[in-house]
C-alpha cells in the first residue's frame, strides 16, 4: 500500500470512528511508559488520553507510567494482560528487552503497538517518528552550517533505547558524509533536562573547544547553558520543543534548527490500535512517520518557527501536538490531558 492510499484509508478511519462508536464493542486500552518528568513523554501521554477520548470508541485508560527499566516495562505489561485490556500502547524500553511480555499478550489475543521506538518482537506494531533520520537530517544541517569542518558535542539520549540508536545510525551517515567533522564530546543524556543542561556546562568548564552541539531533544536548557555561562552561541540542533522553538525565534545571535518528533505519537498509536482491533490492520507491520527541519537561517525555515510558536505549550512540549491523518483532537484537549471517565 502506497503512502497516498494509506493516507486515505487513515483518514476515512479516524472520520468514521466517532460514527462507529454506538455500534461497535467500546475498547480498554493499556498503556505503559518508562520514562516521567519528561515532557515529551508527557505530551506522548496526554495525546493517548485526548485521542482515546476523541475516538469514542474507548471506554476506559489503564495507565502504567513510571520510570523504570525493561525488567519493571516487563512486570507492568503482564499485568495489563491480567486486568484484560483490548489493545496495549508502549513506548519500549529497549527494542527486545520486553518481547516475552508482548508475546504473552498477543497470544492473549491483546493488540500490542509500540510508538515512538521500535520492538522486535513480530506480534507487535510500531508507529514511531523516524528516528534516524531525525538524527540524519539535523546532523546534516549542522554539518553544512559549519562549512564540513569543526569539532561538535555529541547529546545522545538514553543507552540502550532502539530511538537513540536508530539516531546514532542516522547520526553516524552524517558524519560519514562530512569527514572534516569531529565529535569533540560524546555523552548520553537520558533525555532527562537537569542532566544534560549539567552535562554540558561541565563541558564548557573544561575549556575545550567546540563548535556546535547536535542533542537529542534536550535543547532549550543547553541554549540557557550557552547563555548563563557567558559562552559563544554557537549553532544548537534540537527538536521541534516549545521553549527551544521560541528561542530560535527570539534569542539574538542564536542559529538552530529544530527537527520535528511530535509527542503526539502516542495519539496516533492509540488510533492504530483502535484501527487493528477493528479489523483493519497496516500492510506493513511498522509505519513511519517522517520529519521535517525548521532553521532560523532560512526564510521558509523561519516562517515554519513563527507559525509554530504556542505560549500555551509546556517548554517542553513539541509544538507539533497533532499528526494530520493519525490524530483528531484540537489543541484545546492534549493540553487538558483528560481520558476517558476523567
Amino acid at each position: 500500500m502506497t503512502e497516498f492510499h494509506r493516507g486515505v484509508a487513515l483518514a476515512a478511519l479516524l472520520s468514521g470512528l466517532g460514527g462507529m462508536a454506538a455500534a461497535q464493542e467500546m475498547y480498554t486500552i493499556g498503556i505503559s511508559n518508562t520514562v516521567q518528568g519528561n515532557g515529551w513523554r508527557e505530551e506522548m501521554i496526554c495525546a493517548m488520553k485526548a485521542q482515546a477520548l476523541d475516538s469514542g470508541m474507548v471506554e476506559s485508560l489503564n495507565i502504567a507510567h513510571r520510570n523504570t527499566d525493561a525488567a519493571g516495562q516487563s512486570e507492568d505489561i503482564r499485568n495489563l494482560i491480567q486486568a484484560g485490556v483490548d489493545a496495549i500502547v508502549v513506548n519500549p524500553a529497549s527494542p527486545d528487552g520486553i518481547n516475552d511480555a508482548i508475546r504473552e499478550a498477543t497470544e492473549a489475543g491483546i493488540v500490542v503497538v509500540a510508538v515512538d521506538q521500535a520492538v522486535t518482537e513480530p506480534s507487535a506494531y510500531v508507529i514511531s517518528n523516524n528516528q534516524e533520520e531525525y538524527a540524519y537530517l539535523g546532523a546534516k544541517w549542522l554539518f553544512e552550517q559549519l562549512g564540513g569542518e569543526g569539532d561538535v558535542v555529541y547529546m545522545r539520549g538514553a543507552a540502550g533505547a532502539s530511538a537513540d540508536d536508530d539516531r546514532h545510525r542516522g547520526f553516524q551517515r552524517a558524519l560519514e558524509e562530512y569527514p572534516g567533522i569531529n565529535v569533540v564530546h560524546e555523552v548520553f543524556t537520558g533525555w532527562q533536562q537537569d542532566q544534560g543542561k549539567q552535562q554540558i556546562l561541565d563541558f564548557i568548564a573544561s575549556g575545550i573547544p567546540f563548535d556546535g552541539i547536535w542533542t537529542s531533544g534536550i535543547d532549550n536548557v543547553i541554549v540557557d547553558a550557552l547563555i548563563e555561562s557567558g559562552s559563544e552561541l554557537v549553532p544548537v540542533v534540537g527538536a521541534d520543543n516549545a521553549g527551544f522553538v521560541g528561542q530560535l525565534a527570539s534569542v539574538e545571535g542564536l542559529t538552530g534548527a529544530a527537527v520535528t518528533n511530535p509527542g503526539s505519537i502516542g495519539g496516533a498509536g492509540v488510533t492504530l490500535a483502535l484501527q487493528i482491533l477493528q479489523g483493519q490492520a497496516p500492510a506493513e507491520r511498522i509505519v513511519l512517520v517522517e520529519p521535517e527541519v525548521w532553521d532560523n537561517v532560512t526564510e521558509e525555515g523561519r516562517a515554519r518557527i513563527a507559525a509554530a510558536q504556542n505560549p500555551d505549550l509546556d517548554p517542553e512540549w513539541p509544538v507539533s501536538v497533532s499528526i494530520p491523518g493519525w490524530t483528531t483532537y484540537d489543541m484545546d484537549e492534549i493540553i487538558a490531558c483528560r481520558g476517558p471517565g476523567e
